[in-house]
């Protein structure tokens, strides 16, 4: 028996197919709805609306549940690398031991960009935005590669654009950095692990090898892993709208890395320093920001706390303080902003009005934390989280070409003035 819904609408009866996901997520299919009855929906935001069917990411907010091709993100984060979890993300099983090898292989044999890049950097004011600028180089790739511009090509040229992103997007953002600080760049080293590449060209030596802390670059690994990939939040829609219209691969990951450069998507962890650092300036009384906090007529918020999808708990969060607290300890570092953040995190973790209301620092307080005391600069934490999301964007996007779907057109309700004659301005 094929469930169904029925919509009553001016003495019509319209049946409307119901869709079950294999975790028993059920959805109205209106696909039909328009043309049998000309009505739209009106979903303000998409809150309600499910744009596609998607074999990538589960997540359950009110469980606190993340899961990656069925592999939940507590035992990914555990024992896999971010470039495990990415081959996973867009092939959709784990791989080999020889896939595993010739994966991190072609990464790292790829990860030099063209020396014309560096025209294009140059031409970037000091002061711009390392986003701005990181958008703009993934987006010049297809002039680099213009086989790329048609997503219709052979299986064997989709792969290498993919190992292509994902090997410069590290090269591309460190540039970035490198770019905001006046500072020469510094080559990738295809001797070095993904994260540690990107830290010695954020921060090594000419003749750096092997001096990268691996607690930090674990920790970085760990954080990439995280981030990997969301669902359909602002950028993998976005990604995955621009690519419905057979934009390249590279074009979409760009647009992808400018929504998520809003402060209400990529840049929450950005707000967590910068609140931090606000407190601080005002003589650093934790237990005066807590009591606005809980004041309802006082605007104040607490940032990196609660979390709009996870309803109970951010499964991330649980994973990535233990590696906060693994790099603080390793470092030894002594900020004030630090040591607010660390008091912040006990009030939360213990008071019953944070524990009933469910605000428990979330997954962008702790990388907040982990950014700053690498002495990451906090216009760049928003790069270092599009670093993370890329291959959840290459698989959303290679999802949707590969299910054939049409391009995204949402409706619209119009609000504004029906027909009126022209007025001439003589006259007006």
């Amino acid at each position: 028996m094929v469930n169904k819904a029925e919509l009553h609408y001016d003495g019509e009866v319209y049946e409307l197919p119901v869709i079950t996901g294999s975790e028993n997520e059920n959805a109205l299919d209106i696909s039909k709805l328009r043309g049998q009855s000309g009505l739209i929906t009106l979903d303000r935001g998409f809150k309600n609306t499910g744009s596609c069917e998607s074999s990538i990411t589960f997540l359950n907010g009110e469980k606190g549940i993340l899961r990656y091709r069925g592999y939940s993100i507590e035992e990914l984060a555990e024992k896999s690398t971010f470039l495990e979890v990415s081959f996973l993300l867009i092939y959709g099983e784990l791989p080999t031991k020889d896939e595993l090898k010739f994966f991190v292989n072609e990464i790292a044999t790829h990860s030099l960009v063209h020396e014309d890049v560096k025209s294009i950097l140059d031409g970037f004011p000091s002061k711009s935005h390392p986003m701005g600028v990181l958008s703009s180089l993934v987006s010049s790739l297809t002039a680099f590669y213009p086989k790329s511009l048609d997503p219709n090509r052979s299986k064997e040229e989709i792969d290498g654009t993919i190992i292509r992103a994902i090997a410069k997007l590290p090269t591309l953002a460190a540039w970035s950095f490198k770019n905001r600080m006046r500072q020469p760049i510094m080559y990738p080293k295809n001797s070095l692990s993904y994260t540690a590449n990107f830290i010695q060209m954020m921060f090594g030596l000419p003749t750096m090898e092997t001096e990268v802390n691996p607690i930090i670059s674990k920790a970085l690994d760990k954080l990439l892993i995280l981030h990997a990939d969301h669902e359909q939040n602002c950028s993998t829609a976005t990604v995955r709208i621009v690519g419905s219209s057979h934009a390249s691969l590279y074009a979409s990951v760009s647009s992808g890395i400018a929504a998520l450069w809003g402060p209400l998507h990529g840049g929450a962890n950005q707000a967590v320093i910068e609140m931090l650092e606000d407190i601080k300036d005002d003589g650093g009384d934790v237990d005066k920001y807590v009591a606005k906090a809980k004041d309802k007529s006082d605007p104040f918020r607490l940032m990196g706390f609660g979390h709009r999808v996870y309803k109970s708990f951010d499964p991330r969060a649980t994973i990535i303080k233990k590696a906060a607290d693994d790099v603080l300890d390793e470092l030894g570092i002594e900020d004030p902003v630090l040591d607010i953040a660390k008091k912040l995190e006990k009030v939360a973790l213990n008071d019953e009005y944070f524990k009933e209301r469910g605000l428990y620092p979330n997954v962008d307080f702790y990388s907040g934390i982990i950014y700053r005391a690498l002495g990451i600069p906090t216009d760049m934490f928003t790069v270092m989280f599009a670093l993370g999301r890329l291959p959840g964007w290459i698989a959303q996007w290679k999802e949707m070409r590969e299910n054939h779907e049409p391009i995204g057109r949402p409706r619209q309700v119009f609000t504004g003035s029906s027909a009126r004659q022209y007025v001439s301005i003589e006259n007006r």
